[in-house]
């Protein structure tokens, strides 16, 4: 049995590796969250309090993070602000979460010899041109194109300078875009889908033609647990699922999904600096670690997705007029 310190696991993809880990292993876990506005405590409810445990705190906070690190075997950092377009708005806790945060972190991992995995994106390797037959892979030059993409960009360079220059022991995994339950109705997905629940219609940057990647996000867990399985210390790892969809299609296979004619949504403006196309390559950590998703078709996970946020409405409604609010001030 380990014992996690798993940060940021009151968000989106850390809360449901905490459910992931819970039930398939028996380790403890320890989980540190801020709680910012994409942090909710009810993504936690029901786990098991004989293996669970949660602090309110900030991963800047050095003395807090270094009590917590001292007690733990293995760090796992999901912790991070992660919106674009917040980044565009105000630059600055991007930076101070995902650089100064992330250092924060290294030096507790490097005074007590523990084992850390980072968790970043593949947005630090900018975007590739609809037509071109690349992917990412692991050597892909970083290229990030907006605040956020850069500060996780600099976080995993830190990472590999503190690996390198003391030996921490350290592993990192490049994901492509998650969807699934328990995701904040700000991001593409939910929100489209909540939209079509509360009989709004979805709402479509530009032309809908940007692609991502998908990956359902018990896909990219059960990647990130094999990795602090099997994974090389020193390695990065990029995890993806084949499920590059254009943004379009996604609405509109919501749309169909939900009963609703495939071309109900609108147009709004597109965002500044929108990347067009992400791809993971992640033949390494297939070939190399045994890894395979379970969602191979989008379709399937999707719908899993869908049926989620409608049998879960208690979980989303608190963050929709809001949301909804401040998207309609934006003009979007």
């Amino acid at each position: 049995m380990s014992k996690l310190l798993v940060t940021g696991g009151a968000g989106f993809i850390g809360s449901n590796f905490v459910h992931h880990v819970m039930a398939h292993t028996d380790d403890q876990v320890v989980v540190l969250d801020k709680l910012t506005y994409a942090g909710n405590l009810a993504s936690l409810e029901g786990l098991p309090e004989n293996r669970y445990e949660f602090v309110k705190g900030d991963i800047c906070d050095r003395e807090l993070v270094d009590d917590l690190v001292s007690k733990v075997d293995t760090v796992v950092h999901f912790a991070a602000e992660s919106h674009n377009d917040n980044s565009l708005n105000n630059p600055e806790p991007f930076i101070t979460t995902n650089l100064y945060g992330t250092f924060s972190l290294l030096e507790a991992v490097r005074a007590h010899d523990k084992r850390y995995h980072h968790i970043s994106t593949d947005e630090v390797y900018g975007d590739l041109e609809l037509d071109d037959p690349d992917k990412f892979h692991e050597t892909t030059p970083y290229k990030p194109s907006s605040p956020y993409s850069s500060s996780k960009a600099g976080s995993d360079h830190l990472v590999r300078a503190w690996a390198r220059s003391f030996g921490v022991r350290a592993t990192i995994s490049n994901c492509s875009n998650n969807y699934g339950p328990r995701q904040h109705v700000e991001k593409f997905i939910p929100r489209q889908v909540t939209n079509v629940i509360d009989g709004i219609r979805p709402k479509l940057y530009g032309q809908g033609l940007n692609v991502r990647d998908w990956i359902h996000v018990d896909d990219h867990n059960s990647a990130v647990l094999r990795i602090l399985e099997a994974g090389e210390i020193g390695e990065t790892y990029l995890i993806g699922a084949n499920g590059e969809k254009d943004n379009k299609t996604v609405i509109e296979l919501i749309l169909s999904e939900m009963g609703q004619p495939a071309d109900a949504y609108d147009h709004v403006n597109d965002r500044p600096g929108h990347d067009m196309r992400y791809a993971i390559d992640s033949t390494k950590l297939r070939t190399e670690l045994g890894w395979q998703p379970k969602y191979n078709n989008f379709e399937t996970g999707l719908a899993a997705t869908i049926e989620w946020y409608r049998a879960n409405e208690g979980w989303w409604r608190p963050q929709k007029a809001a949301v909804e609010a401040k998207y309609a001030a934006q003009g979007q």
